[in-house]
């Protein structure tokens, strides 16, 4: 594959541009604009080096100069929405800033649907993650408990997060792609599970059901999951 390195390498620690030749027409933040304006448009499966070459009015063998893989194109992605996120000053309250961290985190996700499929590690030391992860870090001061812990606190509370949003998504996408509404999909699935229960073969399902709680508010069940992460890490007297 053209410009394919013979080693590993980090696409941060590579330059942009070297010494030599004319300068050149792109930086590596238009690269990344272009390809999220696409994703965004289209998802992740709409972005390739070709499409983002044309949006950029380059040859796609061009685009190699500045982005010598595809996953490299990925981790500019994910680098140029993480500097969506706002880093605030932090008010002392590590539990409160927490709770906004994992709530505007879920903002940035719906506003880039294709953000979730390509939240990884491997992704996750680019020059904004960092900066992002030194937010939370700031945020946790508060908090006494060693580097180790709070970073597993941020890493499982992103991860609820994305699978939230992950799974919002793709209910939402379900949603759009049935030839009759989400209320009659409900209806129907709500009368056989109805049924099922009433059979008497599942006593404790008709147990919980005879509790009635009423319609579920997706949002609530949202920030129960953020609390109930939170509240696993609250040290113990």
């Amino acid at each position: 594959m053209a410009g394919r390195a013979a080693v590993p390498e980090v696409i941060w620690a590579r330059p942009e541009r070297t010494g030599r030749g004319p300068k050149p027409a792109f930086t590596r933040a238009d690269v990344a604009a272009a390809a999220v304006r696409i994703a965004d448009e289209g998802g992740l499966d709409a972005v390739s080096m070709r499409h983002v070459a044309a949006a950029l009015g380059c040859g796609t063998m061009s685009l190699y100069n500045y982005v010598p893989r595809k996953e490299d194109l990925y981790e500019l992605m994910v680098d140029a929405v993480s500097g969506e996120h706002e880093l605030w000053e932090p008010d002392g309250d590590w539990r409160a800033a927490m709770l906004r961290v994992g709530r505007e985190t879920r903002a940035l996700m719906k506003r880039h649907p294709w953000l979730p499929r390509l939240m990884s590690p491997v992704y996750g030391f680019s020059p904004n993650a960092l900066r992002y992860l030194e937010h939370c870090l700031t945020c946790l001061d508060p908090l006494d408990m060693k580097y180790g812990m709070k970073i597993q606190l941020i890493a499982m509370l992103n991860g609820v997060v994305t699978t939230y949003v992950a799974n919002e998504l793709a209910t939402a996408e379900r949603t759009r792609s049935l030839p009759w509404s989400a209320e009659q999909e409900n209806a129907v699935r709500i009368a056989y599970l109805g049924s099922q229960v009433a059979s008497g073969a599942y006593p404790r399902m008709a147990a919980a059901f005879s509790e009635d709680p009423g319609p579920i508010d997706l949002e609530a069940v949202f920030e129960t999951a953020l609390e109930r992460v939170l509240d696993g890490f609250v040290p113990r007297s």
